[in-house]
């Protein structure tokens, strides 16, 4: 290698600035940008398979084989179908002669390996005459050099012995890529950073990378391997929240420009299951294992099938738990339902109980209704014939006829006509409200001591007394004023009536609590 003395230079400037760690935010912002990319995968694909159609189309309308075209399509499968690419590179090989094939044997020499043809890619690689290679073509010879010799260590990933040969020759591939390269160039500072990498000059390799992710679009694929090591960096460096984000990053990358050969996504499972997050994990796996077969890759197959049962284990146990909270949350659902329902049965009987009352209420309003009404007739009754007599009485004194005014008011037969009046609208009023009322005293009484009524009457004085007890007028002299008697003799009905009752100690209580009208 030569001409590394200013880059060198301005790797160690930048190292000698302090580093910025990536801050949580931006690492939770770079897998939902990955999530939301993984959403629209189909979109990707379908993109770049798009474009493929275009180009098989174009190579139909050609009468012959056109080595350019070709080699555009074999380029477009590789890293998307693996398959076809070999197809395509085979077809290559097969349409051309002499130096125009050399390009396709060494594509296909670096392809072979994914399919798990490892003897047969050194072969083709090792038939090509390096010294017969254009220079314009130098570059794309030593990358595919590099690129077949790292494949083939990856598959002996586990026997360090038979991949270190393999590892030492794509390091020198590297080193060769590196000198026909521009050195102004993003592919130059990715090699130059990977080889720093791999010579374990990881701070120099860092800086040379960043750079890389900084400067290349989002869907481009040599970003996706920038931050792939970047990714490996950060591992080394024990820096977790930068190893996330830089694998986030390749991801994303990967996805969108539909790059099915990845390592970004597989490894990035692993780590968030190692992190706790299953379900995450087993969706990006699902979808690096996805990937792998589309592409026709056994090697990424492999590696992802290592991680893919431990990983679905976990992810049906997360399942089984997530099942068994809907269960508790459902059976806790299923009570709340049945204290519903219970609330809305003793509700619904609460109603119709206020119905009930409501219906009582309204009958005992009519029945106190009726009873204004009637206590308001007595009095316009009363006062009418007050007036009556007045005029009666003026009349009788001015014609001198005193005497037979003083006969008249003596005999008593105004104030029984009067009596009588009123006890027929206090009976009519009072059963209005206690309808029931005879049959209640009576269940109060002795069946040889009960009442009867002679036919046409309402009530008798035995019962208007205890009318006026319901009603509140409990004094026996109000009673015997009302009802115009002796107050001896309202007390001789009373003691009467409760040496009748059944319980002659409670009796007044209980025709107290006789019901009105319901």
């Amino acid at each position: 290698m030569k001409n590394y003395i200013l880059p060198l230079f301005i790797i160690l400037i930048f190292h000698s600035l302090p580093c910025a760690a990536i801050e949580p935010q931006r690492v939770q912002q770079a897998v939902n940008m990955l999530d939301q990319g993984l959403e629209r995968r189909s979109d990707y694909i379908g993109a770049r398979q798009h474009r493929i159609d275009s180009l098989e189309h174009a190579l139909g309308e050609r009468k012959g084989h056109s080595a350019p075209l070709l080699m555009e399509i074999a380029d477009a499968y590789t890293s998307f179908n693996n398959d076809s690419a070999l197809v395509y590179l085979s077809k290559g090989i097969e349409s051309c002669t002499g130096e125009a094939a050399m390009p396709f044997r060494w594509k296909l020499a670096k392809q072979l390996p994914l399919a798990g043809f490892l003897e047969k890619a050194v072969d083709e690689f090792n038939s090509i005459n390096a010294d017969s290679v254009p220079r314009e073509w130098l570059a794309s010879y030593y990358d595919a050099g590099r690129q077949m010799h790292s494949y083939i260590a990856a598959f002996f990933t586990e026997y360090p012995d038979a991949a270190a040969p393999h590892r030492k020759k794509a390091l020198e591939f590297q080193e060769k890529l590196l000198d026909v390269l521009p050195k102004s160039s993003n592919e130059y500072k990715h090699n130059l950073g990977e080889y720093y990498l791999l010579t374990d000059r990881r701070e120099m390799a860092k800086v040379l990378l960043e750079e890389v992710v900084n400067e290349e679009p989002p869907e481009s694929n040599l970003r996706a391997k920038a931050a792939h090591h970047l990714s490996t960096i950060a591992k080394e460096d024990n820096d977790a929240d930068s190893y996330l984000y830089y694998l986030s990053l390749s991801a994303l990358a990967d996805v969108k420009s539909a790059t099915r050969e990845v390592v970004a996504l597989q490894e990035l499972g692993s780590l968030l299951y190692q992190n706790g997050d299953i379900s995450r994990a087993y969706r990006y796996l699902s979808h690096a294992l996805e990937n792998a077969v589309e592409c026709g890759a056994p090697l990424r197959m492999v590696d992802t099938a290592r991680l893919l049962p431990i990983i679905e284990h976990a992810h049906s146990a997360h399942i089984a738990s997530w099942r068994r909270t809907i269960y508790w949350i459902m059976a806790a659902m299923g009570v709340l339902l049945l204290g519903l329902v219970l609330t809305l049965f003793l509700l619904r009987r609460e109603m119709q109980k206020m119905k009930v009352l409501q219906a009582n209420l309204r009958a005992a309003n009519n029945a106190k209704e009726v009873y204004i009404s009637q206590f308001l007739q007595l009095c316009s009754i009363y006062m009418d014939k007050l007036n009556q007599f007045c005029k009666i009485a003026t009349r009788k004194l001015a014609a001198g006829q005193s005497d037979e005014l003083y006969r008249m008011t003596k005999s008593g037969k105004f104030i029984e006509e009067q009596s009588h009046e009123f006890y027929e609208v206090f009976d009519n009023a009072f059963l209005h409200i206690y309808p029931d009322f005879l049959t209640h005293v009576n269940a109060l009484l002795r069946p040889d001591a009960r009442i009867e009524l002679k036919p046409g009457e309402m009530l008798n004085t035995d019962l208007r007394i205890l009318a006026f007890m319901r009603l509140g007028i409990e004094e026996s002299t109000r009673i015997a004023q009302v009802l115009n008697y002796s107050l001896n003799t309202i007390y001789s009905y009373r003691n009467r009536l409760k040496a009748r009752a059944l319980d002659k100690e409670n009796f007044e209580k209980n025709v107290m609590n006789i019901p009105s009208v319901s």
